[in-house]
């Protein structure tokens, strides 16, 4: 009887958890989703809706390091019933608040160009490298609220991850290019700077990777 008593109490401990690290996923990618809203905004010389849109991922950012830190109090009361499981849970959490950080570090690099002249290519590119973490931030997202009703679809989605990170990588290494053909028409400081845009994403885009690799660990434990 104690036993099966443990077991409900575990069952309950990480449904909860998992709840709060869906939410932080949630508000992760909000950043997303806002930074391409931004991105676009630039590319169309809306520079005050894209400004806004910076600050409005600012604020979310904060949230998901709240979530980060409730994640782990929730953890720590059942710290004893489930080792492995919350382990694991705690690497998906961290992967989560990084993601958001890459994506806050890619909004100040567009608020630091919001008064440069970036060729309409390479802007276009920055939308198009934003979309596919979109997308990918979405996969993410369904793939971890499978995770507690359906374990094999939550690591189809993962793998679904991976396929699109692979797309934005590849237009990544294309934008890269780019900046020979535009050499002459950036200064160094804005080149630089949208380098550590892209860059930015495209660690962005890895960490969501990483994050669903830990879905399948996860998975694999239901």
């Amino acid at each position: 009887m104690e036993k099966r008593s443990y077991a409900w109490f575990e069952r309950r401990r990480r449904t909860k958890a998992l709840d709060l690290a869906q939410e932080q996923i949630t508000k992760a990618l909000d950043t997303v989703t806002l930074l391409h809203q931004a991105i676009k905004n630039m590319s169309e010389a809306k520079e005050k809706e894209a400004l806004q849109s910076i600050e409005n991922l600012f604020k979310v950012e904060k949230e998901v390091d709240r979530l980060r830190t409730e994640v782990f109090k929730e953890l720590s009361k059942g710290a004893a019933l489930f080792a492995e499981y919350r382990e694991d849970l705690m690497h998906l959490v961290k992967r989560l608040d990084t993601l958001a950080d890459h994506v806050k570090d890619a909004s100040r690099c567009v608020k630091m160009l919001a008064d440069t002249q970036i060729p309409n290519e390479l802007w276009d590119s920055a939308v198009y490298l934003t979309l596919k973490l979109t997308q990918c931030a979405n996969t993410l997202r369904g793939s971890l609220e499978k995770l507690s009703i359906n374990p094999t679809e939550a690591m189809q989605g993962a793998k679904k991850v991976e396929e699109i990170e692979h797309e934005l990588d590849e237009e990544y290494l294309k934008t890269k290019t780019l900046f020979v053909k535009y050499s002459e028409k950036m200064n160094c400081g804005s080149m630089v700077i949208f380098d550590d845009l892209i860059e930015f994403i495209e660690h962005a885009a890895d960490m969501c990777a990483d994050t669903a690799d830990y879905i399948v660990i996860l998975g694999s434990r239901e």
